[in-house]
């Protein structure tokens, strides 16, 4: 019989701050979306999600640690491809729903390779807010 997949780790049952947990608002699988942006320049570099153990990693590792949905496991950005992203600050967002990792990107930060995830052009714009 085939193992169950993995999950991500319930709240409270890591040593996350107790007091940045409550204030998590997290989705269905305990979730939320994690922006990483280079530091210095205000590009942003990807999106990952984070768990209350991928968050408590990264801030006291100084690395992002992100939870992979398709593999259900922890990953530290450029433990394999050598692409790290070294942690300036962290912040959560007015809702605190989504958390924004401000990094020193080295090398890509897309699996694509691009420099950013966000390298695939823009979408096009109609109507009276594209002109």
């Amino acid at each position: 019989m085939p193992a169950a997949p993995a999950l991500p780790a319930a709240p409270g049952s890591t040593a996350l701050d107790p007091a940045v947990a409550a204030r998590l608002k997290r989705d269905a699988h305990g979730l939320v979306p994690a922006i990483a942006q280079q530091y210095d320049t205000g590009e942003v570099l990807m999106m990952g999600w984070m768990d209350d153990e991928a968050l408590h990693r990264t801030l006291t590792t100084g690395r992002c640690t992100y939870w992979s949905r398709s593999r259900s496991e922890y990953w530290v950005k450029g433990d394999t491809s050598g692409h790290l992203q070294l942690v300036k600050s962290v912040a959560l967002d007015c809702d605190a729903d989504t958390v924004l990792v401000k990094v020193d990107q080295v090398g890509a930060a897309c699996h694509t390779g691009d420099r950013t995830c966000f390298d695939a052009g823009a979408l096009p714009l109609s109507g009276s807010a594209a002109e």
